[in-house]
């Protein structure tokens, strides 16, 4: 519902996104957009620097901050994981997978607003049908770019590190090189998938009026009434 065309509409503030929801969203995305630059330049080092060892040094450091910045998005996306059993009603995993009849029918009129095909939102605090439908899948994407990421770092691990045994994974993805492009054209999806999202996020933000943007900083959104009672 667009609440600026009826002025009559009450709107309650729900309280939406916990705090562990608003840190690993932004933990994930600033490790996306690191890891994304970092591991380009892995695959296609486009910095030369005069002399080969100061080149070594660039590629080392790259190699260096990837490595810690995916230590981040790891850990931040096991926690999101966790916080899909232990947090409230809008976190929880069955949220994002749309078994019930009223987020069935959400996920058609989820599309015809976003194609502009519908002129009315479908209500409702948390995630719709659509986009828990798409956090769903980009999460699962998220384990394969972790699985992936850890057989390809294990090639170089020390033998007495205890990562080797990621070794035996290899195969399971046809060998090495298909790891690292499976990596590669996850790293695209995703941000093919930030670029949407970010879009949707907007677009919603400024036709319903709700906090849709303003809640990933402070958690609530502001809902009609009958909508907020339903919460």
């Amino acid at each position: 519902m667009d609440v600026s065309a009826n002025p009559k509409v009450t709107l309650e503030r729900v309280y939406v996104w916990q705090l562990p929801v608003r840190l690993t969203h932004w933990l994930l995305f600033f490790s996306i957009l690191i890891l994304s630059a970092t591991g380009y330049y892995i695959g296609h080092p486009f910095i030369s620097v005069p002399g080969p060892a100061t080149n070594h040094f660039v590629m080392g450091a790259m190699r260096a901050i990837h490595l810690y910045t995916a230590i981040v998005f790891t850990l931040a996306t096991l926690v999101r994981i966790y916080w899909f059993f232990a947090g409230n009603r809008y976190a929880r995993l069955s949220e994002f997978i749309p078994i019930s009849r009223r987020r069935l029918r959400s996920l058609g009129r989820t599309f015809l607003y976003y194609t502009f095909l519908r002129h009315d939102p479908d209500d409702y605090a948390g995630h719709n049908a659509l986009a828990a439908s798409s956090y769903a899948a980009i999460f699962a994407l998220y384990l394969v770019m972790i699985l992936t990421g850890l057989v390809l770092y294990s090639v170089n691990a020390s033998a007495s590190s205890p990562l080797r045994i990621f070794d035996l994974a290899a195969p399971f993805f046809g060998g090495l090189q298909i790891a690292r492009l499976i990596h590669h054209i996850g790293m695209w999806v995703i941000l093919i998938f930030a670029v949407v999202h970010v879009y949707f996020v907007l677009l919603s933000s400024i036709i319903e009026h709700i906090g849709t943007f303003d809640s990933i900083f402070s958690g609530y959104k502001f809902m009609p009434r009958q909508e907020a009672d339903r919460s």
